[in-house]
């Protein structure tokens, strides 16, 4: 495929190895470097690419002519991927977002700025994903569903239709959510969880014919420390 246009990916872990690969072999995209926080900064390339401060990125790739994807998994319920983007933002950075070739995506559904969406996606009509979405592979995203800002939906997760994502949720492996339910913001969705009925803001769900408890926030990320690169 033609390179027509620069980027920069923030991030240095796994899942920005695998944006990298996505963006290289399935885009339009050169992806040109990689850019982290001075604090963490604790290497100087990665895949073959510089690895710069985020700190000063707009001194060494102007956004005038370079765009940027924020490539970080679900920390805090995306509250970390949700940061940066407002700082790249700032910085006057075009964030970047990635369709696979291989997702099937309705002409008339929407998808907003760095969201990225694996292989094998089904995105109905009438959807709308808004800003900073992550569908990894295999979901189904039924007809006039709404996922608001800072989602991840891992693999293969059926969403019903008209349902309502709310922000900053985690839907996890093989859950599924029944036509006209909406889910609160701030919730984490266990694998295999099945919701038939309107979950409340931070709540945990879990299990088949799941129900929802307060979501304990310490916990869960420190249960979850050691897989969210």
């Amino acid at each position: 495929m033609n390179k027509t246009k620069k980027l920069i990916i923030f991030g240095d872990k796994s899942y920005a190895e695998i944006v990298y690969e996505y963006f290289t072999h399935d885009s339009e995209y050169e992806v040109v470097a990689f850019t982290v926080e001075q604090e963490y900064l604790t290497k100087n390339t990665f895949c073959h690419l510089p690895v710069v401060p985020f700190e000063s990125i707009n001194t060494l790739y102007s956004p005038t002519d370079f765009s940027m994807h924020v490539a970080i998994v679900y920390g805090k319920l995306n509250r970390i991927r949700e940061n940066i983007c407002k700082k790249a933002k700032d910085k006057g950075y075009q964030l970047v977002t990635y369709v696979s070739s291989r997702a099937f995506v309705w002409h008339n559904a929407r998808i907003g700025e760095n969201c990225f969406v694996f292989e094998n996606n089904t995105i109905q009509p009438f959807v709308e994903i808004k800003n900073n979405v992550v569908l990894w592979s295999g979901n189904h995203i039924g007809h006039g569903s709404i996922i608001e800002n800072n989602c991840f939906v891992s693999s293969h997760v059926v969403v019903s239709g008209f349902c309502h994502i709310s922000s900053n949720c985690f839907l996890g492996v093989n859950s599924t959510i029944g036509n006209h339910v909406t889910v609160g913001a701030n919730t984490w969705v266990s694998p295999g969880a099945i919701m038939t009925r309107d979950v409340p803001e931070n709540s945990l769900v879990k299990g088949v014919r799941s129900k929802s408890a307060p979501l304990n926030e310490e916990l869960l990320f420190r249960t979850l420390a050691n897989y969210a690169e």
